[in-house]
């Protein structure tokens, strides 16, 4: 195996806090390496010294001779007056239209990006943040490479594509290191993960659920190590206390182990915990749109569309980038008008509306300020907190309660906007894009509160993780002026999308669409076929209950077996095959279910 990249002792610190301390690792050809971490944990200045955009403080960075790779990060500048063209496609080599029209890896990562839609010639002056993301990913991804490095490359992507990206990174030969936080896409591409904690580096075989395994079983093992620690501490003070003729006869080197244990006690590890905070009971009426018309600039989103979301309703919304989704939520959320129609909103409902913008965030106050602000004290459950110990819980230690909200990172900003949110107590949440910017173990920590919060929630996401563990039912805007409930979930959505010719292109939605062209009425099926169809129906919901019951067995088995490599492998085999034939069983329920209509 080729060694493309070795760090060997590498340390790199901004300011007093180091945030590389002593690591040692390398990239070999052929890997497929995810790197995860707290924000602000130094995964970016990781990635900065291995590429050699920044230099290390000390240790040494080498790469393999002549070495192919690009690098794409948050902080990558664009040169001043550069198109689409002369960024992608000029140092391809590539003089006319039909010699990059030709050639089908050029073609398919343009499209795949969405950026033929932005224009060849358009300026990338003119374009958005998340635009010039995509036209500079493109730019890496259509050279032939031994190398390439990405920082968030699924931020400004829909859930088509990030798995067009996907599937794009798992045929190409060259090694990859990817930092993410799109567990889906890390499950999916990555053989490898690298986790930046404390200033190391922790390595770990596999992809999103082997790291989340390992992490799990190393915590165990830590636990019980420390119990032990504890536990001789404890033995060796006592020793040491039994009076003080025989203190002063102790050896000294007893004295010094008690010393070094006491001493040796490991700091807390720096978490964000989110809480359940009290919910309003919510009436039948939640939220309605009868027969309502709803533009955007360039075609119409809603024609005569009438929705009812009830109380406890969890659901999924997703489309395209461009379809209007956030437009949308803005109508259910009354900050938006429909053209016809109405919409009514229950007397018992309390909103709580998360969007995509930061502007609602006073930058002038300090964190704490803008927590007072909201309310100072709040109840939850039988525990009454000030505004300081709430923010505490949010992943704002005391000293930074007094940082200005202007001077806060993407994710602190997001994680105080939440705060604010969730502290108002509403019964229904309206989240645009809620995982943007908040890393992992964020994402987990909002996912449990989510999970078991009783009230009604809509979700817009291209994290297709998110949406399977908290929504129970998908929609989507396929751009036909309807809202489109999908039984199948977000592999439906997908593979309604491919069947329509549109897979990939993540701006089509925001281009004028061909008239389809007429089809023949089909026949329905007999009245036979269907009663026929509803006994398969009840057949499969029987196996498909025997085989829920037997994965959760399985699950709860597994956790007893944490420490049972050989049983571990049995069972682990045992729920792999549960679970595939449990997809098998869904996919032909799914089908008798459209026949039994």
């Amino acid at each position: 195996m080729v060694n493309l990249v070795n760090l060997e002792s590498v340390s790199k610190s901004y300011g007093v806090r180091p945030l590389l301390d002593a690591v040692s690792l390398g990239v070999s050809q052929g890997d497929r390496i995810g790197v995860v971490g707290l924000n602000g944990g130094g995964k970016t200045t990781l990635l900065e010294v291995l590429a050699g955009v920044e230099p290390p403080d000390e240790g040494r960075v080498s790469r393999s001779r002549d070495l192919r790779m690009a690098v794409v990060t948050q902080r990558s500048e664009l040169p001043e007056g550069a198109t689409v063209r002369s960024l992608v496609l000029d140092p391809l080599g590539f003089a006319a239209e039909h010699e990059w029209a030709a050639d089908p890896k050029a073609r398919n990562v343009l499209d795949g990006l969405g950026v033929t839609a932005l224009g060849l010639d358009s300026p990338l002056a003119e374009m958005s943040g998340g635009e010039r993301r995509r036209v500079a990913l493109a730019a890496a991804l259509v050279q032939e490479l031994d190398l390439v490095v990405l920082d968030e490359p699924t931020n400004h992507l829909d859930v088509e594509g990030v798995r067009w990206l996907a599937e794009h990174l798992l045929t190409r030969r060259g090694a990859l290191v990817v930092v993410t936080h799109d567990r889906w896409f890390l499950d999916t591409v990555c053989t490898k993960t690298w986790e930046v904690v404390q200033g190391k580096v922790e390595q770990y075989e596999g992809g999103y659920a082997d790291w989340i395994f390992a992490r799990a079983e190393r915590a165990r093992v830590a636990d019980t190590l420390e119990e032990k620690r504890r536990n001789l501490a404890r033995k060796e003070l006592a020793w040491l206390r039994r009076g003080a003729p025989a203190r002063t006869s102790k050896p000294r080197y007893r004295i010094e182990a008690a010393e070094t244990l006491i001493a040796d006690v490991p700091p807390p590890r720096d978490t964000v915990e989110l809480v359940s905070f009290a919910k309003r009971r919510l009436g039948k009426t939640v939220l309605e749109v009868e027969n309502v018309d709803l533009t955007i600039p360039d075609r119409p989103l809603l024609t005569d569309v009438t929705w009812r979301i009830g109380p406890g309703d969890r659901i999924g919304l997703v489309g395209v980038n461009g379809s209007g989704k956030t437009t949308l939520l803005k109508l259910l959320a009354g900050e938006r008008e429909p053209e016809a129609g109405k919409r009514i909103q229950g007397q018992t409902v309390r909103l709580a509306h998360l969007s995509q913008e930061l502007a609602d965030l006073p930058p002038t106050l300090r964190v704490l300020e803008a927590v007072e602000e909201i309310a100072r004290r709040v109840v939850l459950g039988k525990r009454e907190m000030s505004a300081s110990q709430l923010a505490e819980l949010f992943g704002f230690p005391a000293q930074r309660q007094w940082t200005p909200v202007g001077d806060l990172s993407g994710g602190e900003r997001r994680r105080l906007q939440l705060c604010r949110l969730l502290m108002a107590e509403p019964n229904v949440l309206l989240l645009d894009e809620p995982t943007n910017d908040l890393d992992i173990d964020t994402l987990q920590q909002l996912e449990d509160l989510l999970d078991s919060w009783p009230g009604t929630l809509v979700v817009v996401s291209h994290d297709r993780y998110l949406v399977e563990r908290v929504c129970d039912q998908v929609v989507a805007l396929f751009g036909d002026g309807k809202i489109t409930h999908l039984i199948g979930g977000i592999e439906e959505y997908l593979r309604r999308r491919e069947e329509s010719g549109q897979s990939g292109l993540i701006a089509r939605a925001t281009l004028p669409q061909e008239p389809a062209a007429p089809t023949p009425a089909a026949t329905g099926p007999s009245a036979a076929d269907q009663r026929a169809a509803r006994k398969e129906l009840a057949r499969l919901e029987r196996q498909l209950e025997k085989l829920t019951k037997r994965e959760t067995e399985l699950h709860a088995a597994l956790a007893e077996a944490a420490t049972d490599p050989a049983r571990l492998l049995k069972l682990d085999a045992e729920l792999r095959a549960v679970l595939a034939e449990k997809a098998d069983v869904e996919e032909q329920w799914l089908l008798a279910a459209d026949t039994a209509e």
